[in-house]
């Protein structure tokens, strides 16, 4: 018996339009290398955790060809909401378990339980510069909030072995745009027209555009403390969800959504403070579950 996990499926046999051969290469027909990736490995005994973004559908009736594929493979099934999952209300989630009874189960302000250890997961959030930092940090409390909820219920059921699930990443991999940190860390105009000249500098390395993934300027060229207080704000290396996990004892932290190879470090990946955190978006396992535990 193990446990295995795969994020990002982003399936889309009922809405044919949707489908992601458009993304390049790896997703040409990448339902059927997970099927068939699936089959190879999982067994009836096993568990798999989707960590989101699991059907383009927009409701139950659009996704019910995606969930007759999942649930057609063999093991058992833990769902997690991911940002694209349009038919997943969080306020509706134990109308779910309770109508998928028996095939699946939706991780959303519970946990699921795998030998002696509590599964608790959340969509999570981070900032990827697609939406103010004000509404970031919002969604971000919201989502940790939902997190601990998890955690604590486990805890107090008993349970002392945690490991951590989001489909976003724990930490953010942008910094916010240039003027917005600037006021943030209440810098001068001089100081923010010397950022600004620097960013502009880097980007034309780089043919004017911004390469992704991470800052166009020089974190190390603030002054300090501004380079601390910086790290601080931005949270590209720690968030309210690696807290929560070093807080509660977390063994892994397991999460997905990062897709192409540019962005598959734009997080936390391997051992950090005793947790080990792994990326299991399917583009980058290429679609085959990664086994988190035996």
């Amino acid at each position: 018996m193990s446990l295995y996990a795969i994020g990002d499926p982003h399936l889309s046999f009922g809405v044919p339009e949707k489908n992601m051969d458009r993304f390049g290469e790896v997703w040409h027909h990448h339902e059927e290398k997970l099927r068939a990736n699936w089959l190879q490995k999982i067994r009836e005994e096993d568990t798999v955790l989707l960590a989101g973004d699991l059907s383009w559908g927009r409701n139950l009736e659009e996704c019910r060809p995606d969930f007759d594929f999942i649930r057609a493979l063999p093991g058992r099934k833990i769902l997690l909401r991911g940002n694209h999952d349009m038919f997943w209300d969080a306020r509706h989630t134990e109308r779910l378990n309770a109508y998928f009874q028996g095939a699946f189960f939706f991780l959303q302000d519970n946990y699921a339980v795998y030998q002696d250890y509590a599964l608790a997961g959340t969509k999570g959030y981070c900032y990827e510069n697609l939406d103010s930092f004000a509404h970031f940090r919002k969604l971000e409390q919201r989502e940790s909030e939902r997190l601990r909820k998890s955690l604590e219920a486990a805890q107090a059921d008993g349970y002392r072995k945690f490991i951590v699930f989001l489909h976003y990443p724990p930490t953010s991999s942008l910094w916010p745009p240039v003027p917005e940190l600037c006021r943030m860390l209440g810098l001068s105009a001089a100081e923010e027209s010397r950022i600004r000249g620097q960013e502009q500098q880097i980007l034309l390395l780089h043919g004017g555009q911004d390469t992704g993934g991470n800052p166009v300027f020089d974190i190390n060229a603030l002054p300090e403390p501004l380079r601390r207080q910086a790290a601080e704000i931005t949270e590209v290396r720690h968030s309210p969800f690696t807290e929560l996990a070093e807080e509660y004892g977390a063994e892994q932290v397991i999460y997905g959504h990062c897709h192409g190879a540019g962005r598959f470090h734009d997080s936390l990946r391997g051992e950090v403070n005793g947790i080990l955190y792994r990326l299991v978006s399917g583009d980058c396992l290429n679609f085959d579950p990664q086994k988190i535990l035996d």
